[in-house]
């Protein structure tokens, strides 16, 4: 097979890594795989086999989308495609007026749910739901699809995000953000944008111990204002030394570097990567309950004390989130780690890097005659 992947940009985040992921999974079992982005940091990172052509698919200008749909449909005749595969609503408007026109296989994943305040913006949502296969990344994904477009119903398909558990072995080399030795990490790694709720993790540490220390790991991606606010709330809760923004980072190192995992998000994550990958690294994670948490982090009364991954707190709620930190911190000996036991199990059952490649790829192959 050849198939074509279409991402807005290669620099941070889930679309982007499935995007190198599936990539190397296709060039593993033997097709050969191109992918269209704006460029990004990650064009690094796949693998020397894939083709990355550049084109300003992150554009959603009107006219710069009917380009790029003429561009990609000659590129996909030059390279004989046989299925194309977007991530984002204006490359997949892009991807779909060529597939349709060359009659050739469209598929869609769901990296997250989508608002839509208006009728425009609920049609222009709306080319997500018009592959051939609509890919989710989670049950709640699905189901938030099918309600807004019943006509999905038919064509959907969960794959959960999948994770490379061997980078989360323990191997991964610490950071060194000159913290006090004693010091306790309570890391969040996410981009700095306001539904994150980095001010919420900066109200809860106000709550918590002086030892403890919050890391914000994460690009501000240009939202200079945001961050310079949360230097400011820092101020006022007089938390400013024990709050540290430190950029983009590596997952596994930031995690080894760190006593819990914070996801304090106030709007609902439609997976939440960033819970499993801390599951795998045998981190305590504590996260809002919203969206897809049910899924990836397991609590009671949805499952016993006894099989308990993590913590759910009220979203937007600097004391609940507080409180969860406060049972993560305490956890020790040998309930600690029954609970990272628990935790890795969880995760490696349900989302594996390998499972989410095997399916993806059994999705073109039923595609593609």
């Amino acid at each position: 097979m050849r198939v074509l992947q279409l991402v807005p940009e290669l620099e941070t985040g889930g679309a982007e890594l499935t995007t190198v992921d599936i990539a190397q999974a296709l060039v593993d079992a033997g097709h050969e795989a191109l992918v269209i982005s704006q460029g990004g940091r990650m064009v690094a990172d796949l693998p020397k086999a894939v083709t990355h052509i550049t084109l300003p698919v992150a554009s959603k200008n009107p006219l710069t989308i009917w380009a790029n749909a003429r561009r990609i449909k000659a590129l996909c005749k030059r390279h004989a495609i046989d299925l194309i595969h977007a991530r984002s609503r204006a490359p997949a408007w892009s991807g779909l007026l060529a597939a349709r026109s060359l009659k050739i296989p469209f598929v869609t994943t769901y990296h997250g749910a989508y608002k839509a305040s208006n009728a425009f913006k609920r049609w222009y949502n709306s080319v997500m739901a018009r592959g051939d296969v609509v890919i989710a990344n989670s049950q709640f994904t699905a189901e938030s699809i099918a309600a807004q477009y019943p006509f999905a119903k038919t064509k959907l398909s969960v794959i959960p995000r999948g994770t490379d558990f061997a980078r989360y072995d323990g191997s991964a080399e610490p950071y060194d953000w000159h913290l006090p030795h004693s010091a306790r990490v309570v890391v969040q790694i996410a981009r700095l944008t306001e539904w994150k709720g980095q001010s919420v993790a900066i109200g809860a540490l106000a709550g918590l111990p002086e030892d403890v220390h919050l890391v914000l790991a994460g690009d501000d991606q240009g939202r200079t204002d945001y961050r310079e606010s949360l230097v400011r709330l820092a101020d006022r809760a007089e938390v400013a030394h024990r709050m540290h923004l430190v950029g983009h980072v590596d997952a596994p190192r930031a995690l080894a570097s760190s006593d819990v995992c914070i996801v304090p998000s106030t709007q609902p994550e439609a997976f939440g990567r960033a819970a499993v990958e801390a599951q795998a690294a045998g981190v305590p994670v504590v996260v809002s309950k919203l969206g897809a948490v049910p899924e990836t982090v397991l609590v009671p009364p949805l499952v016993s004390e006894d099989e308990r991954t993590g913590w759910h707190v009220k979203p937007g709620d600097p004391m609940s989130l507080c409180n969860g930190v406060r049972q993560a911190l305490a956890l020790e000996g040998g309930v600690r780690d029954a609970h990272i036991r628990r935790a890795r199990e969880h995760v490696h059952a349900r989302f594996s890097l390998a499972a989410m490649c095997q399916t993806t790829l059994a999705v073109y192959r039923q595609l593609v005659p």
